[in-house]
């Protein structure tokens, strides 16, 4: 900040003995020295203060660069997921208008011998997706229950005093 050597230091030192007294320097010299302590913690605390102002306009900047990317990412999704669902569309169209020509064809037909069979057995039907469910009413556990029983683990919550009545040996009178 300032160049301020040991002469210079020796020389303002002299002047301020001169100027304000060898009975009030000592005083003076506190205040001086508190008041440099002060000023250079607020030098310090606006250091600080605009350090974290630049670390968060990166930081506002890196957000807007994600939340862009994130953006486009779900955007991109969107489109693929509603071209899937397009072409499912039309390829379910596509057979759902093959079933139904070969189910119209299939009501009725004549055999070899010219015998009508009525419904044709040969038609296809596609069964609709069922999701395989849980069954709730068995508990399925990783460890078998006999084992757990062999091997000695607690499935019970007992307290010491309880557990060492369990075990006790039984005294016979």
């Amino acid at each position: 900040m300032f160049d301020i050597g040991l002469s210079k230091m020796a020389l303002i030192g002299a002047v301020a003995l001169v100027v304000i007294g060898p009975e009030k320097l000592p005083r003076v010299a506190r205040m001086v020295g508190t008041l440099l302590g002060r000023a250079q913690r607020y030098v310090s605390d606006v250091k600080a203060e605009v350090n974290r102002s630049m670390e968060l306009d990166e930081l506002r900047k890196m957000k807007d660069t994600v939340e862009t990317a994130a953006r486009d990412v779900e955007s991109s999704m969107r489109n693929q997921a509603s071209d899937l669902e397009k072409d499912w569309s039309d390829a379910t169209k596509d057979l759902r208008d093959d079933s139904n020509m070969t189910s119209a064809s299939s009501f009725g037909s004549y055999d070899a011998e010219g015998g009508y069979t009525g419904l044709d057995t040969h038609s296809s039907v596609v069964p609709s997706y069922r999701h395989p469910r849980k069954n709730w009413r068995v508990k399925r556990g990783a460890v078998p229950q006999w084992y757990k029983a062999r091997a000695g683990v607690r499935s019970k919550v007992q307290s010491g005093a309880a557990r060492v009545a369990r075990f006790r040996p039984k005294k016979f009178h």
